[in-house]
Parts: structure tokens; C-alpha cells; sequence
């Protein structure tokens, strides 16, 4: 009864911190637009009935029932097509696909909107309130990860030896215990011992455990290790062997099931938490919205597995593209865990700070109907007006979005299905932490 309770706790937790980015991503629009000047008759958070709602000025500002989203409206998203009927249009994609591009809301126009249309503002105006939003999102994610990373830190390798292997086995083999034949790992040799700090490799100063682990990787042979244990420091000699070791990128990941010849000592790091410094933060951060990227690039290629994990009973691998509910699960599950409450803490903000990153890179995709769709369609329109005016040409006027929504079409139902079938693997095959 007590899982289930901290389960719940931890996914209504996650679930206002969801509906607390969505808000505050349609306020990056909101704001901007009236900024500008732009008529705004709705700023909502959630989809379907209205719970909530009240109208304050010329906007109505509520809460719906689904929390998987959230819109702002703004008079004259689009410029008037051929019988010069202009509308007003959401800025959610869902809401996009069921909207006619010329006549949906032609009613909400009011007298004095003439003036106050989103069409009419020059492209560099509506580049920035479609960027807003997503910006919001981008501030939001680099606040909480810096914050968290500077005050609580995060779980790092140390040159503290948490256990001595004593065998050389090829990581590539995946085994933890010796078999007959192999041969003492050069830790177990040299006397290295579970609680020693390693602080100096040939005579070298170590600080940390990627220097460290190069230092082991390049050597081959004879290596003297300098070593504090219980206050005193002493040297050890090992000879390193030659050993199948999993592979690391340029930042010092390991990356998975890929292995390299290197050298081996053949011990375990301690790893402890640590805050980080600003700039450490901050490089972290950039890490992050690099692999935030190469998943969005890498989408397409995880459909197969997705599908299997969803209806074949495949594996659900841990990089695997997780929704609302998936994350939701894995905020539940954080709270379950059996560790302090700081650590609870600091896992549930690095997860809504990784939703509202994977929000802002989403949204900057140059597809309609997301917001980058409307920014690329701006910075079209502003290219081909100041090609006119180089060329001496006619002023070709506002570029008209609309004849792409039946592309917007596609990408959406490209995108619904996309999210059903990662909805279904979040229910019947969900990512888990522990």
C-alpha cells in the first residue's frame, strides 16, 4: 500500500510539473503576442472540457481536462486566402489538424482586430513570439539543471577503488566470475585494495576518473600506481595487461556494447555524488541538448523496436522514446525508490528538465504545425521581401502558411501515430528505473 501511495504521490507531482511547463511555455506566446500588440482571446493549459476558466481584459485564460498539452489563440495566424476572410488559429498542433486554415474561428474577429492581427506583424515579430515558447521551455530546463547540478550534483566515478576484479575477463564477455585459464587481474597483483585513492599514475597526479582511465588505457606494461590507504601513501607496481574494454566518446561515456583494445588494471571506481561547478554545469548541459538532439534525429530509427516492445513482447530499452505517461510512470517509480529524499528530489527535477528540453528542441523542428514551422514560414517570407527589394521587385507580400497545411496534415498524423504507439508501449512495456 505504501508503494502504491509514494507511486501516486511521485506521478501527481510530475504531472504539475508538466502542466507548470506547458503553462509557462504558452506564456513565452502569450506575452510576446501582447507585446506586440496581437489580439490573444484564449491562453489555455490541457485539451478537451473546460474545468476552469476566466476572462480577464480581451483573454480568456482556463484550465482543461487532459493535461497533454496546452494553446494560445491569436487573431490572423494566417493572411486572408483568395475572398479575403482572414481566422484565428491555435498555436497547438493537435488542435491545427481539425481547424480550417481559412474559416475555422472567422467568427472571433471583433471590430478594431484589423490592427491587431498576427499576419500583419513583420516576420521578426512573429519569429519571436513562435520562439517564445519554446525558449520558455529551454530557460526552464537550464535553470533546474544547473541549479540542481551546482547544488546537489550528480553521481561521478572516483579515483577511490570500490572493489578489486580478480580476473581479466573481456568486458565484451559480459561474465563477473573467473574461470579456469584466466589469468590475475594486475590490480589483484599489485595488492590494490577496495578503499584505496589513487592519486598519482607513473608519477602523474590524478584528480579525477577520466584522467585517471586514459592513463590506464594508453599503458600496456610496467606502471607504478601512487596510492593513499588509511592516511599513508605508498606505491604499487602493476603490469597492465591487454584487454577487450568498453569504448568511451570524446566526453568520457562509455558507449554501450562497443568494446576496443586497451589497457586493463581491473578495478571497480567508487562513485560518490558531487556538485559541480558552474562552468562543469553548463558543459553538462550542452552534453545534454547534444544527445537531446541525436534522439530526435534518431527517432525514426527506434519505431522498430518501439513496435516490437509494444506488441511482440520485445525488450524496452532504457534510451527507448517515453510520453506523458511514460515519464509520469517513471516519477512514480522515483518516488519508490529506497534512497534519500534529496535524491528523489533531484531525480524528479533533472526529469522535468529533460521534458522541457526535449519540449524546445521538439518545437524547433521547421515542420508545420509545430512552432518551427511558423518561424521557418516568417523567415521565408522575410528572405523573398528582401530579395524584392535587392531585385527592385514588387513587395510579393505575406507568405501565406496556409497552402502548407496539408503537409501540417501529414506531420501530424505522422506525430498522433507516433505518440499511440509509444503510448501503448508506456502501458503494456514501460522504461523502469529499478
Amino acid at each position: 500500500m505504501t508503494t502504491i501511495l509514494l507511486t501516486v504521490i511521485g506521478i501527481v507531482i510530475f504531472v504539475f510539473g508538466l502542466l507548470f511547463s506547458i503553462a509557462w511555455h504558452e506564456l513565452g506566446h502569450l506575452s510576446t503576442a501582447k507585446l506586440f500588440g496581437i489580439r490573444v482571446p484564449q491562453y489555455m493549459v490541457g485539451f478537451g472540457p473546460t474545468i476552469w476558466s476566466r476572462k480577464k481584459g480581451d483573454t480568456e485564460y482556463g484550465v482543461k481536462a487532459i493535461p497533454a498539452g496546452g494553446y494560445i489563440r491569436m487573431i490572423g495566424m494566417f493572411p486572408p486566402g483568395p475572398d479575403g476572410r482572414i481566422e484565428s488559429r491555435s498555436t497547438s498542433p493537435w488542435r491545427s489538424m481539425v481547424e480550417d486554415a481559412r474559416s475555422a474561428a472567422f467568427e472571433e474577429l471583433e471590430e478594431g482586430d484589423e490592427q491587431r492581427l498576427f499576419y500583419t506583424r513583420k516576420p521578426w515579430k512573429r519569429v519571436i513570439v513562435m520562439f517564445a515558447g519554446p525558449f520558455m521551455n529551454l530557460i526552464l530546463a537550464v535553470v533546474i539543471f544547473v541549479g540542481v547540478a551546482m547544488s546537489f550534483g550528480f553521481e561521478t566515478q572516483t579515483t577511490k577503488v570500490a572493489g578489486v576484479q580478480q580476473c581479466v575477463i573481456s568486458q565484451s564477455e559480459k561474465r563477473q566470475t573467473c574461470q579456469k585459464g584466466d589469468a590475475v587481474s594486475p590490480a589483484k597483483a599489485a595488492g590494490l585494495k577496495a578503499g584505496d585513492k589513487i592519486v598519482a599514475f607513473d608519477g602523474a597526479k590524478v584528480s579525477s576518473w577520466n584522467e585517471l582511465s586514459d592513463h590506464i588505457r594508453d599503458t600496456i606494461g610496467p606502471a607504478t600506481l601512487t596510492v593513499v590507504r588509511d592516511g599513508k601513501q605508498q606505491t604499487l607496481h602493476a603490469d597492465l595487461a591487454k584487454n577487450m574494454v568498453a569504448k568511451k566518446d570524446s566526453n568520457g561515456d562509455v558507449i554501450p556494447d562497443k568494446y576496443v583494445p586497451a589497457g586493463y588494471l581491473g578495478f571497480a571506481a567508487l562513485t560518490e555524488i558531487k556538485p559541480l561547478s558552474f562552468g562543469a554545469s553548463v558543459g553538462r548541459m550542452g552534453d545534454m541538448v547534444g544527445n537531446g538532439v541525436d534522439s530526435i534525429i534518431a527517432m525514426p530509427s527506434k519505431i522498430p523496436d518501439l513496435w516490437n516492445a509494444a506488441f511482440d513482447g520485445g525488450e524496452r530499452k532504457a534510451d527507448s522514446p517515453v510520453g506523458v505517461v511514460g515519464a509520469a510512470r517513471i516519477g512514480g517509480e522515483v518516488m519508490t525508490l529506497h534512497v534519500p529524499a534529496q535524491n528523489q528530489l533531484a531525480m524528479m527535477l533533472f526529469l522535468l528538465a529533460g521534458f522541457n528540453l526535449s519540449l524546445f528542441l521538439f518545437n524547433m523542428l521547421p515542420l508545420l504545425p509545430l512552432d518551427g514551422g511558423h518561424i521557418a514560414g516568417a523567415l521565408w517570407e522575410a528572405l523573398r521581401r528582401n530579395l524584392a527589394k535587392v531585385f527592385k521587385r514588387p513587395d510579393p507580400g505575406p507568405f501565406d502558411v496556409a497552402k502548407l497545411m496539408p503537409v501540417a496534415y501529414v506531420v501530424a498524423g505522422v506525430f498522433i501515430c507516433f505518440t499511440l504507439l509509444v503510448l501503448v508501449a508506456d502501458i503494456v512495456n514501460p522504461v523502469k528505473i529499478a
